[in-house]
């Protein structure tokens, strides 16, 4: 790497840093909605057990995303976008059978 990149690259952790601390503001932000993760389960006619299963988490973690009390992240919520734009797909790519 020559030192202009590093220099580059230096200066955008130092910004980050900024940014994380407060002092600064960032230039875009990008906000996702929160999958409903109850009406994703309803509109495909799931029980809670079966759904946790279908995902692979523990009903009490789909408990407490249905509640609220805590909320969906990484691979999990990205399944869970999967599930609702397409869960027959979803079904069929995880072997599971809905029957």
């Amino acid at each position: 790497m020559n030192d202009e990149k590093f220099n580059e690259l230096l200066d955008s952790v130092r910004e980050a840093g900024k940014i994380m601390r407060g002092e600064l503001k960032a230039s875009r932000e990008f906000e996702f909605d929160e999958p409903d993760v109850k009406a994703i389960r309803e509109h495909i006619g799931f029980t809670q057990s079966k759904f946790a299963v279908l995902i692979g988490v523990s009903m009490r973690t789909l408990q407490n995303w249905e509640q609220g009390h805590r909320h969906p992240t990484g691979p999990a919520k990205v399944l869970l976008r999967l599930v609702q734009a397409d869960p027959e797909s979803v079904f069929k790519n995880l072997h599971i059978n809905h029957a």
